[in-house]
């Protein structure tokens, strides 16, 4: 790996990366979509914007939902698969959530832990600050994190598993204000390792973040129903700001 590009600009763009997740649940996608429409009292027609959107999976079922949407991401062949499902109401795009967004929305969806890839706080709160400046007077933020004291009493540190025929070697370890997950395999004849690195974004360093970025944490669930967060039980960190 290039040591000048980030893990992720490496690793979300290579075909392994959607093999290794392909197991994510589309039912259970759509179970928070809607949620997040009722509770932010969403309206036909306006707009969102996804971002990471990966291959579009969010950003379609919105679209379905009667939302004009825009779907972006970093990994140009995520966005060239996801540009198959494009029409007059959902655009894809790639973009890099550190850079300026040009448009405004009703709501900014960041999704399935997409927060926390940078080293510096810095950059982080810049993200935040990028989403602030693009919804609209009375639109939201949406980010959906792990939880991550759960995960740090429960960290699965090695297991090895078969995905799409190919043996996945996971190690997981926390370092510093990190959590870092090294992938690696063999395939199409060579040894591949990448690895993942996010924050451990606690609520108390969230909400550091969003009074940097001038953000209001308006609502913290701890489950994809929407459920009260639970420091310890819950499975999610969902903050809603505005």
């Amino acid at each position: 790996m290039d040591k000048t590009t980030d893990w992720f600009e490496h690793w979300f763009d290579t075909k392994y990366y959607h093999v290794l997740y392909d197991h994510r649940n589309d039912e259970e996608a759509e179970f928070f979509m809607k949620n997040l429409i009722l509770f932010l009292q969403l309206e036909k027609g306006d707009r969102i914007l996804d971002l990471p959107c990966g291959k579009g999976r969010h950003s379609v079922f919105l679209n379905s939902q009667g939302f004009d949407v825009v779907g972006a991401d970093l990994s140009k062949n995520s966005i060239d698969f996801a540009k198959r499902f494009e029409n007059r109401t959902l655009q894809f795009r790639v973009h890099d959530m550190r850079h300026a967004i040009s448009k405004k929305y009703k709501a900014i969806f960041n999704l399935f832990t997409s927060f926390g890839y940078f080293d510096e706080d810095s950059s982080n709160i810049d993200v935040l600050k990028n989403f602030k400046n693009a919804i609209e007077s009375d639109g939201h933020v949406v980010i959906d994190f792990l939880n991550i004291e759960k995960i740090k009493n429960n960290l699965k540190k090695e297991e090895v598993f078969e995905k799409g025929g190919i043996l996945f070697h996971i190690k997981r370890y926390i370092q510093g204000e990190f959590l870092i997950k090294t992938i690696s395999f063999k395939a199409d004849n060579k040894e591949h390792n990448y690895m993942e690195k996010v924050h451990c974004l606690t609520l108390d360093k969230a909400k550091e973040f969003a009074t940097e970025a001038k953000l209001n944490i308006k609502s913290i669930f701890g489950s994809y129903n929407l459920a009260p967060f639970d420091k310890k039980n819950s499975d999610r960190l969902i903050l809603i700001l505005q």
